[in-house]
């Protein structure tokens, strides 16, 4: 669904990926873990398009597209959600009008008729239930007052209602207490887990693999992917660290 071949990317003339070679099946959960700096935020922004992160070399495809050639808007519609490891506030929009107005734009997009308001706060309803996100937070301002795990919850009501078919989320587990983390991680598998989708899950500890259960692990370094193993490298790299595991020969 996404191979990601030779990347290299930089920020402000710095280069921070150094020939990043992945791939991500359908049906799949690949965690990307690694040391601060190894890049892991980076590689989220430029899949997702953020503006300052240049592409220098390598090519990424998505489902066959070259999502390098696509705006960021345009790879939404294409089925690519990003979280956003501190999501950020909008004062004066609601998220009521925020997500419907996100919603109706890709489905623009994609030559599909617009939800009518009914239709789009039943579908709200729906997710935020996931969530176990009350109704009245989402006609608040975007994130404004919202707690560190408010705000990752009603994110993942978003990625709930665009429905995206690959979702990169990085760092959902920061700000989180055990309660929230379960249920941002629950919400997650009940989001995503098909096999006609894909997470790539960017997180620094185990703990929210332990609800979201990878089917492979890499570690990144670097800017580069040095090693991939099944969920049993999380539990490794938690116990005895990136230096040890990375060490060891390949």
């Amino acid at each position: 669904m996404l191979k990601i071949e030779n990347l290299t990317a930089e920020i402000d003339g710095k280069q921070i990926l150094n020939g990043l070679t992945l791939d991500v099946a359908a049906g799949e959960v690949h965690a990307i873990m690694g040391p601060n700096g190894a890049g892991k935020s980076t590689l989220s922004y430029v899949l997702g398009g953020r503006p300052g992160y240049e592409v220098t070399g390598g090519s990424v495809t998505f489902n066959g597209e070259d999502l390098l050639d696509m705006e960021p808007h345009e790879r939404a519609a294409a089925g690519l959600f990003l979280g956003f490891q501190y999501p950020v506030e909008i004062p004066g929009v609601s998220n009521v009008q925020f997500l419907r107005e996100a919603l109706n734009s890709q489905r623009k997009q994609r030559g599909e008729e617009p939800l009518s308001g009914g239709e789009f706060l039943k579908l709200a309803k729906e997710k935020a239930g996931l969530l176990k996100l009350d109704m009245g937070m989402l006609k608040r301002n975007v994130n404004v007052g919202f707690s560190g795990g408010e705000k990752k919850r009603a994110e993942m009501v978003q990625m709930g209602i665009l429905d995206p078919s690959f979702a990169v989320l990085d760092e959902t587990d920061s700000g989180l207490d055990i309660d929230a983390l379960r249920v941002v991680g629950e919400g997650i598998n009940s989001i995503m887990r098909s096999p006609d989708k894909a997470v790539l899950l960017i997180t620094h500890y185990q703990r929210l693999l332990e609800v979201v259960k990878p089917d492979r692990v890499s570690i990144l370094a670097k800017g580069r992917i040095v090693r991939t193993g099944g969920p049993e490298l999380a539990t490794r790299l938690e116990n005895e660290g990136y230096d040890a595991v990375m060490a060891e020969p390949a």
